[in-house]
């Protein structure tokens, strides 16, 4: 299962992008996005995310 960010809670800094191991999370329209055809599920932008925007689809 893939992470997803929700938007409404998303702050936009960027956090996770710099966490991502494989690229997945881009910026999109003011929040960042993950790819999840990317996505490894391995958590590192749960975990550094300031206001826990990144949850498991």
């Amino acid at each position: 299962m893939a992470y997803k960010i929700i938007a409404e809670e998303c702050i936009n800094c960027g956090a996770c992008a710099s966490e991502c191991p494989v690229e997945a999370i881009t910026e999109a329209d003011g929040y960042m996005e993950i790819n999840p055809d990317l996505c490894i599920d391995c958590g590192n932008c749960a975990n550094v995310c300031p206001v826990g925007a990144p949850v498991q689809a």
